[in-house]
């Protein structure tokens, strides 16, 4: 019996010492190229650094997120930010359910359909940019020539000059390239839907409008809630794509284009530190609310 015990008790603790060294690798990584840069940023916004002048850099402690949410520069991103992220998940969420509700009646082009849906998101965030700046170009635009044509402006409308056109523009840009992912999200929740609700829901006299408002969209939430915050995250480190769209401008900057400016124009890497770590912070929120919304469980009425 005791030859039996030593045995089984090696024999776990050669299986504990090679799950360990088989996640040795992956927790190096995280540790390399996670852990410590984030750590060493959290160091660099407690200090006051430029590079243009290393020898006068001192501890300062939380004076640089004090100057941030002292500037009304921060605030003004932060209105841009919110307001995309905001506009960005309502067009998003709208429209996903509307492709996936489309996508999930069975044809036998369903899947080249699909196939063409995804590449707005498969396109690199850059060259998206560069394609809806061409379409609203005030000079030879597509959507100006359009509006002239059918006779709803008559002279060429200046897009990309306007705070409120610009964010209109990169919402639905950014809710363009989105909107593939959230579609496939909701159409395998779609389909997971037992076929018998709705046998049963027909039977029991409910309509198309019924159907959808009181079993899909009752069992779509917790998806919903995916496609959302993932949605979110993506409006508020959106980069690419207001660089591509607008420059460097001040008429649309958001917050990471204005932690670019600080960081990498004027070399203030304390500042930057710290204004890299309050957004870390913002999309921590997203986050957690994407964590829970993956560990909530559908219950089938």
């Amino acid at each position: 019996m005791k030859k039996i015990f030593y045995f089984n008790r090696s024999k776990k603790f050669r299986e504990t010492i090679l799950a360990y060294c088989l996640m040795l690798p992956s927790v190096t990584v995280m540790v390399m190229l996670v852990m410590i840069p984030v750590l060493t940023t959290f160091l660099y916004s407690l200090k006051k650094m430029k590079l243009t002048n290393l020898s006068n850099a001192s501890f300062i402690g939380l004076d640089n997120y004090k100057n941030i949410l002292a500037s009304e520069s921060f605030w003004y991103s932060l209105q841009n930010s919110m307001s995309i992220m905001v506009l960005v998940v309502l067009f998003c969420c709208v429209c996903s359910i509307i492709m996936a509700l489309m996508f999930n009646v069975n044809v036998k082009i369903n899947n080249i359909l699909i196939g063409i849906a995804i590449i707005p998101w498969a396109l690199p965030p850059i060259v998206n940019g560069i394609l809806w700046r061409w379409m609203f170009h005030p000079g030879f635009g597509f959507v100006n020539k359009v509006l002239i044509n059918i006779g709803i402006i008559d002279e060429p409308i200046n897009w990309l000059s306007s705070r409120l056109y610009l964010i209109i523009i990169l919402s639905i840009m950014i809710a363009w390239r989105s909107v593939p992912l959230g579609t496939i999200i909701l159409l395998s929740s779609i389909k997971a839907i037992p076929e018998s609700i709705y046998e049963a829901a027909s039977i029991d006299g409910a309509g198309v409008f019924q159907s959808f408002f009181r079993m899909t969209l009752p069992l779509l939430i917790s998806s919903l809630a995916i496609v959302s915050t993932f949605t979110s995250i993506t409006a508020i480190n959106v980069f690419d794509e207001v660089v591509s769209l607008s420059g460097y401008s001040n008429i649309a900057k958001t917050l990471l284009l204005e932690d670019y400016m600080i960081t990498f124009t004027f070399l203030d890497f304390g500042l930057g530190s710290a204004f890299t770590y309050i957004i870390i912070l913002i999309s921590t929120i997203f986050a957690v609310i994407y964590i829970k919304a993956l560990s909530k469980k559908v219950h089938y009425i």
